[in-house]
């Protein structure tokens, strides 16, 4: 009779090991709050004096989605005269759209009776122009105290809070300065704190550096960089300067009245006026 052959081991082989993580393994960071949406965003406008055959409306944005999250620096570039100045009105509730909606923080904004959009608005949203639109016969201090001021604070509170937000731009020194003693970087500074003293979540820049000379307006674009990564607080900026389009990290393009966002291999400065791009 043949013997029974050997019994093999039943131990469990051991354990592989590990395998390196893969550089795609790493996961994305997560994403940030939704500040603002836009759905079917439309603006046009009735066609004056139009002839037979022509549109009944010139259409300046059409149908244009798109999200801002918290923090993020946004550029909005074009060619002169395409619809950006238009499109960031529209977006800050200055302008009502033709269709379409806005969500800001998930409200429907243009739903707001205008008493209380207008609250909306002074308390999330702030602004700088190309121009600085301060009061001539207000100190700097007051100019910057005064949507705190509207919102109902008390003077001495107010004031702490500017003087707090023009230390933020570096002016601490220029407080009791009115505008006609300030150079034209100051009053930029003094728009800028005025635009985020009541905190807040968005502020909206058109052109904010259009009338300043080349070293000032580095100085302006370092200061955005900077207080946006103190405060977390999100721009959108509408620009024909390269430098300033290329330190904001997210670049859209508007053009025949759609948005778009550029990609990895496209510069912002192939869509600025070749003037502003030189």
């Amino acid at each position: 009779m043949a013997e029974p052959a050997p019994a093999h081991s039943s131990l469990p082989s051991p354990p592989s090991p590990p395998s390196p993580p893969s550089p795609n393994d790493t996961p994305s960071p997560p994403l940030k709050p939704l500040l603002l949406e836009t759905r079917g965003l439309t603006k046009s406008y009735p066609v004056p004096g139009r002839k037979a055959g022509d549109p009944e409306r010139l259409v300046v944005l059409q149908s244009i989605d798109l999200t801002i999250r918290k923090a993020e620096m946004t550029s909005i570039v074009g060619q002169s005269g395409v619809g950006k100045s238009t499109l960031l009105q529209v977006l800050g509730t200055l302008d009502q759209p033709t269709s379409g909606q806005v969500l800001i923080g998930g409200v429907d904004v243009f739903t707001l009776p205008p008493a209380k959009l207008s609250a909306f608005r002074n308390e999330r949203i702030g602004f700088v122009f190309q121009f600085h639109h301060l009061l001539a016969e207000f100190t700097a201090l007051e100019n910057v105290m005064l949507p705190l001021l509207i919102a109902g604070q008390k003077p001495k509170h107010a004031s702490g809070v500017a003087a707090h937000h023009l230390e933020l731009v570096g002016l601490g020194p220029r407080i009791k300065h009115k505008p006609g003693e300030l150079s034209g970087g100051e009053a930029q500074r003094v728009a800028i704190a005025r635009a985020l003293v009541r905190s807040p979540d968005l502020v909206f820049a058109d052109e904010p550096t259009g009338n300043l000379d080349t070293r000032t307006s580095d100085e302006i674009h370092d200061l955005l960089v900077e207080l946006n990564g103190r405060l977390q607080t999100a721009f959108v900026v509408v620009t024909h300067n390269v430098k300033l389009a290329w330190l904001l990290r997210r670049h859209l393009l508007l053009a025949n009245g759609v948005v778009r966002e550029l990609r990895d291999d496209e510069a912002p400065e192939e869509f600025l006026p070749r003037r502003d791009a030189a």
